[in-house]
């Protein structure tokens, strides 16, 4: 895992190692890798990990080098990422953010499994993520993906709490695209359980407005109002969000449900250009995830999927400008 001792990671470790994410009968090995200066912090996370006596965890490597954090990995998470300064323009934000994702997906092909699955969560993950997949030509395409379950959780639970029913009872909400404020949260094909009943989100929610206006810039601005409210960046839930992605990579989806992954666009039926990591509805077996197609898609949906996208392309081609310097 990279990026260890930023909040995100914290919160996710306890989880992991308890056996939430890849099952209550899978020995764990942690591997956590961060910057020099911050080994003596991960000292103390080994030492609070030790101190919780978890059954599954059989071992915690700490290391600031990629031969070691990288070696022999059966998943990879990567948190860390540069963060946007103040007065940074994106491109260098983009260009600080190619070197590191050129290092890990370099270390990845050199010496992790050739199945690993890689999960993206630093920012601008959608185009980091491709760009570790690009530095690891060995490892399948479908092994990377990037974290755009915390925008369908937080999508998920607007239509929940507007419909007054717990989060469970809403299925199918979709994220469209980068895990930016261009992303799509899109419910025209979600589902809410009323009473026992299954109830498409539009009739449920019965408000039109909310659903095309309000609510779509809630779960795009959700990330920049809870660091305004908190002065910090969403942690637990980031975390939740990343067990949810992972244990459904491991373990599958429900029947008749999908889940918003950030994939690799090839082949994809939708109209979304392909050299892309680009956030579609997805369902998952034996490891393996496959794009919900079919679905129709009126006018207003595309539109907004054409503007993430174009966001995207312009972000790769910028990012691929420096890859090949």
């Amino acid at each position: 895992m990279g990026g260890v001792c930023c909040f995100i990671a914290y919160s996710l470790l306890y989880s992991i190692a308890k056996g939430d994410v890849f099952g209550k009968d899978q020995p764990i090995i942690l591997v956590l890798l961060d910057i020099p200066p911050m080994l003596p912090v991960l000292d103390g996370v080994v030492m609070e990990l030790q101190d919780c006596a978890l059954p599954l965890l059989r071992e915690v490597i700490p290391t600031d080098k990629v031969e070691v954090g990288f070696k022999d990995l059966d998943a990879a998470i990567l948190v860390g990422s540069m963060p946007r300064k103040e007065g940074m323009e994106r491109k260098d934000l983009l260009k600080a953010n190619v070197a590191i994702f050129k290092t890990q997906g370099a270390a990845l092909e050199k010496y992790a499994k050739k199945t690993v699955r890689v999960l993206v969560v630093g920012n601008p993950a959608n185009t980091n993520c491709l760009i570790a997949s690009k530095s690891a030509p060995s490892i399948p395409k479908e092994n990377f993906s990037c974290l755009t379950r915390l925008d369908h959780n937080r999508a998920r639970s607007q239509v929940a709490m507007r419909c007054g029913v717990p989060a469970d009872a809403v299925k199918n909400v979709i994220i469209w695209g980068n895990h930016s404020s261009t992303q799509y949260p899109d419910v025209h094909h979600a589902m809410v359980n009323v009473r026992g009943k299954e109830v498409e989100a539009y009739d449920a929610v019965k408000d039109d407005s909310w659903l095309k206006g309000d609510f779509i810039s809630t779960v795009q601005l959700r990330g920049a109002a809870v660091i305004k409210a908190r002065k910090l960046s969403s942690a637990m839930s980031a975390a939740k969000a990343i067990c949810d992605h992972m244990r459904d990579w491991w373990f599958g989806t429900l029947d008749g449900e999908f889940m918003s992954m950030g994939v690799y666009a090839g082949g994809n039926s939708y109209g979304i250009p392909e050299d892309l990591i680009y956030s579609f509805p997805v369902h998952i077996k034996n490891k393996l995830w496959n794009i919900h197609d079919g679905l129709p898609i009126n006018d207003f949906s595309r539109a907004k999927m054409d503007a993430t996208a174009a966001e995207l392309v312009e972000e790769r081609d910028t990012a691929l400008s420096f890859l090949s310097q």
